[in-house]
C-alpha cells in the first residue's frame, strides 16, 4: 500500500507559495514589535509537562497537550503555549536581566484539539511580553502594539474591536458581589468564556443551574445576567463604577483613545481561558460577520514567573496565531499579491553552462535572483516550467549573447521579448521588483 501524501492531521505542508505568506506575515510581525523596542527570543520545542500542569489550565494539560514519556523516564510535552516557556527563561536569569524587559517570539506550538477554521493542532504565534513593569502603561503598550500589528496589515478600525475586562474585577464579583462559592465561580467563569458560543436561552439556563435554591430565591441569576450582558461601563450598576478595577479600565480605555485607538471597549465577557491571568484581560475581534469571533488576546500574569522560586517580577503580555490571522487577511483581502523570490530564470543555449557562471555571477551581484536551466529539454517545456514557478522574465545565453554582451529577456507574462546588455536587464527586472 503507497504512503500517504497528506501531512499530519491538523498540520500544514507549507508549498513555497505558502512560506512566502507566512514569511511576509512574519516580516510585518517583527517589523512592528521591533519598531517598539522589542528583543526577539526563542526556546526548545519540548518542555517538561510539570511546566504546564502549574499554571496553564486542565483543558490544556489533560486534554491538549502532545506529552510522552521520554527514555529518561521524564514527562515531556510539545510546547501548547509559550507563555510559560519564556516565564522560565526569565526567572533563569531573573538578576541578570534589565527591567522593563520587552521580548517577543513567533515559536512554532502544538495542541491536540479538533482541527476547524481558526484552529489547527499546529501553529505558530506571536508572543509579546513587558517584564517589571507593573503599572498601566504596560497594559497600554501591548494592547497598542497588537493594534499597531493590525493596522501594519492595512487593517481598517472598523473590521475588528478590542474588549477588555479584569480578572480582579470577576474575582471580586464571584466572590463578594454575587457570594459564590468557589466550585460555582470556577464554573461561572467557565460558563463566560464560553457564552459568545451558546445561544441565549442555553447560557441563561446552565447560569440559573449553577445557583442554589437560596440564590434561586434571591433571584441571583437574574443579577448575573443583567451584569453580564452590559454593553459598556456606564451601564453597570453605580457601586461597580467606581470600584478600581473599573476606573482601571476607564483609564486604560482614555489611554488608548488618546493613542488614535478607537475601537476598544469594556466586555465583562472576557475572561481569557488560562488560570494565570491577575489584572487587565483584552481579546481582539473580527467584525466581519461572516467570522465574527475572538482573533487572539492576552492580558496581566503578574505570578508566574515567582512559580519558579524568584521574587516576583510582574508581566503583561498577549499572543496572536498565525492561523486566526490569515484567516482574517483573506477574508479583508488585505494579503497582497506576493511574487516569488527568482527574479528570472536564465535558459543555456547550447553547451555554454561554465561559460554562463560569470554573466550569472555579475547579474547576482547586481542584486537579482537568478536560477538556471541547463537541462537538454525543450524549450517549449522550459518556458511552461517556469511559468508554472510564477517567474516572469527569462533570459536566452548562448555563446552569441556572451560574446555580444546583448542578451534576449522574454516577458513570459506580456510575451515581449527584447535584447539588452546585463546592465539594462537587471535595470528592468528591478523596476519590475519595485
Amino acid at each position: 500500500m503507497a504512503l500517504s501524501t497528506q501531512p499530519y492531521k491538523g498540520a500544514r505542508d507549507f508549498f513555497p507559495q505558502d512560506k512566502r505568506v507566512q514569511d511576509y506575515i512574519f516580516g510585518v510581525l517583527r517589523n512592528v514589535v521591533k519598531k517598539f523596542g522589542y528583543q526577539e527570543y526563542d526556546a526548545p520545542i519540548l518542555e517538561p509537562l510539570e511546566l504546564y500542569k502549574a499554571k496553564s489550565g486542565e483543558e490544556i494539560v489533560n486534554e491538549q497537550t502532545y506529552n510522552f514519556t521520554d527514555r529518561g523516564g521524564r514527562e515531556v510535552t510539545l510546547r501548547p503555549e509559550m507563555t510559560p516557556t519564556v516565564a522560565r527563561m526569565v526567572a533563569s536569569r531573573r538578576q541578570e536581566l534589565g527591567y522593563p524587559l520587552r521580548w517577543f517570539s513567533i515559536p512554532d506550538l502544538w495542541r491536540y484539539e479538533r482541527p476547524q477554521r481558526g484552529r489547527l493542532r499546529e501553529h505558530w504565534q506571536l508572543n509579546v511580553d513587558i517584564f517589571g513593569e507593573a503599572g498601566l502603561p504596560a497594559d497600554h503598550e501591548v494592547i497598542l502594539v497588537a493594534n499597531n500589528v493590525m493596522k501594519s496589515f492595512g487593517a481598517k478600525p472598523e473590521m475588528y474591536e478590542i474588549r477588555l475586562n479584569n480578572r480582579q474585577l470577576i474575582n471580586y464579583l464571584m466572590k463578594d458581589y454575587f457570594g459564590f462559592n468557589d466550585v460555582q465561580s470556577v464554573t461561572l467563569c467557565k460558563l463566560i468564556d464560553r457564552m459568545h458560543k451558546l445561544e441565549r436561552h442555553v447560557f441563561e439556563a446552565e447560569v440559573d443551574a449553577l445557583c442554589s435554591p437560596t440564590q434561586k430565591s434571591e433571584d441571583l441569576s437574574d443579577k448575573v445576567l443583567a451584569i453580564l450582558f452590559v454593553k459598556n461601563i456606564a451601564e453597570l450598576p453605580v457601586e461597580l463604577q467606581s470600584h478600581p478595577t473599573v476606573l482601571e479600565i476607564s483609564k486604560l480605555l482614555e489611554l488608548l483613545a488618546l493613542s488614535g485607538v478607537t475601537n476598544a471597549r469594556f466586555d465583562l465577557s472576557i475572561m481569557r481561558g488560562f488560570d494565570y491571568y491577575t489584572g487587565i484581560v483584552f481579546e481582539v475581534f473580527d467584525t466581519d460577520p461572516e467570522n465574527n469571533r475572538s482573533m487572539f488576546g492576552g492580558g496581566r500574569y503578574d505570578g508566574l514567573v515567582e512559580l519558579f522560586g524568584v521574587e516576583h517580577l510582574p508581566t503583561v503580555g498577549f499572543g496572536m496565531g498565525d492561523v486566526t490571522l490569515q484567516n482574517f487577511l483573506e477574508s479583508h483581502h488585505l494579503l497582497p499579491v506576493l511574487h516569488p523570490e527568482t527574479d528570472v530564470l536564465v535558459i543555456t543555449v547550447g553547451d555554454v553552462y561554465e561559460k554562463a557562471q560569470p554573466f550569472m555571477s555579475n547579474l547576482r551581484g547586481m542584486g537579482l535572483s537568478v536560477a538556471i536551466d541547463a537541462t537538454d529539454r525543450k524549450l517549449d517545456v522550459k518556458l511552461r516550467h517556469a511559468d508554472k514557478k510564477d517567474i516572469r522574465y527569462v533570459i536566452f545565453v548562448g555563446d552569441k549573447e556572451l560574446e555580444e554582451n546583448q542578451y534576449p529577456l522574454k516577458d513570459l507574462k506580456s510575451g515581449n521579448e527584447e535584447k539588452h546588455s546585463a546592465e539594462r536587464l537587471v535595470s528592468i527586472i528591478k523596476d519590475f521588483r519595485r
